[in-house]
C-alpha cells in the first residue's frame, strides 16, 4: 500500500511537506505543490482517512442502523440521509439489525469501533442494546431514532405519525362498509411492539368494529410472513373483506397470495397498504396506500443530527410526520363471499 512517505520520496520533498500539500496546499510554493500532486497521481495514493480520524479524534462519520436492507423504505431513507449528511461534511456507514436488539448490539459495537460521531438508528425490538446505547450517549455519540422509538426513549426521534395513519386507514375501510378487516401483524409488547398494530384495535373500536380473534397473528412484517398469513386467513369460513398491510413488503406478500388463490382486488377483497412502493402503482388496479414522506423524514433527521454535532441542540427533538392517503382503486365496498377454493 502506497504511503505518504512514498509520495514524498518521489516528489523529492519531506513527508511533512507532502502532508501539507494535502491539508494546506496554499502554503506551498506552486512548483513544490505540483511535484507532490504529480507524485500522488503517479502512485495512485489515497489518504488513510480512518488513521487520520484516530489521530485527530474526529471521524466525520455517522452510523446508520436500519431494520432491513431489503425494504425500499430504508433504501430511500439511507440515500437521502447520505446526501444530506455529505453536504454537511459527514460520511455515512450503514448496517442493519433485522429488527432485533441482539443483532443491533453487535452492529453498534462495530460502528463505535469506526469512531462514529453520531448514530441514526431504527431500533430493534428488545432490550439487549439499551445499556450499550446509553454508554455510547455518555461517550458523546449523538443518537437519533428513526421510524420507531421505544416508549420513554430519551433520544431524539423522527417518525411517521403511525397512530393517526392507522386510524385514517381504518376509517377509510369502514367508510366503504367493511366490518371484517384484518392487518398483517398483531401487536405484542415483546415480540412486535410497534404502534401500527397497537393502534389498530383501538381504531376499530372507534369505528364501532371489533377485531376477530381468528384474524390475529403475531409476526414480523416480511413479505413471506404476510404471504402465508393471507393464504390462511382467506381460507377461513368468514375471511376478511379488507386486508390492511402494515408495510409495503407485507402488501407484496398479500398480493402474491391473493393471486395464488384466484381472488381479485377489489372485487373479492380490498387491499390497503402503508408505503407507496413503485410496484403498488404498476399492478391492476393500483394499490391504495398510506404514503410516508420518506425524504422529508430523512432530511429532518439529518438536520437534527447536524445541529446536534454543531452544538446547536441540547435537548431531544421529537418529530412526527403525517401520512398521505393515496386512493387508486384497490379498495371498494365489500361483497359477501364464502370460503375460496384452495
Amino acid at each position: 500500500m502506497t504511503s505518504i512517505t512514498d509520495v514524498a520520496r518521489l516528489a523529492g520533498v519531506s513527508a511533512t511537506t507532502a502532508k501539507r500539500a494535502l491539508k494546506e496546499p496554499d502554503k506551498l510554493h506552486p512548483d513544490t505543490l505540483r511535484r507532490v500532486q504529480d507524485a500522488i497521481q503517479s502512485l495512485h495514493y489515497e489518504p488513510d482517512l480512518r488513521a487520520g480520524a484516530l489521530r485527530g479524534g474526529q471521524s466525520r462519520t455517522v452510523g446508520l442502523v436500519i431494520g432491513s436492507i431489503l425494504e425500499p423504505f430504508f433504501a430511500q431513507l439511507a440515500r437521502t440521509l447520505a446526501r444530506e449528511l455529505r453536504r454537511g461534511g459527514y460520511n455515512l456507514l450503514i448496517s442493519e439489525n433485522e429488527y432485533q436488539s441482539e443483532t443491533e448490539l453487535e452492529e453498534l459495537r462495530l460502528l463505535y469501533g469506526q469512531r462514529i460521531e453520531a448514530l441514526i438508528l431504527r431500533p430493534g425490538y428488545g432490550d439487549h442494546s439499551r445499556e450499550y446505547l446509553e454508554r455510547l450517549h455518555s461517550r458523546g455519540v449523538t443518537i437519533l431514532q428513526i421510524d420507531y422509538a421505544p416508549p420513554g426513549s430519551p433520544y431524539s426521534s423522527v417518525q411517521l405519525d403511525n397512530a393517526a395513519a392507522t386510524r385514517e386507514g381504518v376509517r377509510y375501510l369502514a367508510g366503504l362498509g367493511h366490518t371484517r378487516i384484518a392487518i398483517t401483524g398483531q401487536y405484542d409488547p415483546l415480540l412486535h411492539p410497534e404502534q401500527r398494530s397497537q393502534t389498530f384495535p383501538h381504531a376499530m373500536q372507534e369505528a364501532g368494529l371489533t377485531v376477530r380473534p381468528e384474524y390475529q397473528r403475531v409476526m414480523f412484517l416480511t413479505e413471506d410472513n404476510a404471504y402465508r398469513y393471507t393464504l390462511d386467513v382467506m381460507r377461513l369460513p368468514e375471511p376478511p373483506t379488507a386486508l390492511f398491510a402494515l408495510t409495503g413488503s407485507s402488501a407484496a406478500g398479500v398480493y402474491r397470495a391473493l393471486r395464488e388463490l384466484g381472488l381479485r382486488v377489489p372485487h373479492d377483497v380490498s387491499l390497503l397498504s402503508f408505503d407507496n412502493y413503485s410496484w403498488t402503482g404498476l399492478v391492476d388496479p393500483p394499490i391504495d396506500v398510506l404514503e410516508q414522506p420518506v425524504e422529508d423524514m430523512a432530511r429532518a433527521a439529518a438536520r437534527t443530527v447536524l445541529d446536534a454535532l454543531a452544538g446547536h441542540a441540547t435537548q431531544p427533538v421529537r418529530q412526527l410526520f403525517p401520512a398521505r392517503l393515496v386512493v387508486r382503486g384497490s379498495c371498494a365496498p365489500p361483497r359477501d363471499r364464502t370460503r375460496p377454493t384452495p
